[in-house]
């Protein structure tokens, strides 16, 4: 992959990632270590992509790799950081924050298709393709997710 191809790559989907990090690692640092090394394949990747579309996948497949390798190593599962312990964001509309700490607290498999669907815009079958599940899979992880933030939703 040649320097051009891959600076305007980086340009087009570097929010994109560091978004779906930050949803997988739940705070900033891990999540730019996950933008870090998934751009470092990136440029270490021999063959190029048709599309810009299947880059964007390829891109968002190794993103949840990373936070997934993150999260089986043992520093993470013994250590807090501090940010986790000191900083929450600021909502304007109460029911927001509520909303978004139900859905930070869901299991990673539900959170992950929760934000894929509803923040990035994929459907049923673009979110199989990229997480090698059956749109089945997801419409249930879906399905018990939206039980999942209903019931909380009910508890606040």
């Amino acid at each position: 992959m040649d320097t051009k191809e891959y600076e305007r790559l980086v340009t087009l989907y570097l929010d994109c990632i560091y978004r779906i990090a930050l949803n997988g690692c739940k705070n900033n640092m891990d999540a730019e270590d996950v933008v870090q090394n998934t751009f470092m394949k990136l440029l270490e990747k021999e063959k190029c992509f048709e599309d810009d579309e299947q880059a964007k996948f390829w891109l968002i497949r190794v993103a949840m790799n990373e936070c997934k390798s993150l999260w089986r190593t043992s520093w993470k599962r013994k250590v807090t950081s501090m940010e986790d312990l000191s900083a929450e964001p600021a909502f304007v509309m109460p029911e927001r924050s509520e909303l978004y700490y139900a859905v930070r607290e869901l299991p990673v498999k539900y959170r992950q298709v929760v934000h894929l669907y509803y923040f990035e815009d994929y459907s049923v079958r673009e979110i199989a393709g990229i997480m090698k599940l059956s749109e089945t899979a997801v419409q249930n992880r879906l399905l018990r997710a939206r039980q999942k933030l209903k019931e909380k939703m009910k508890e606040a």
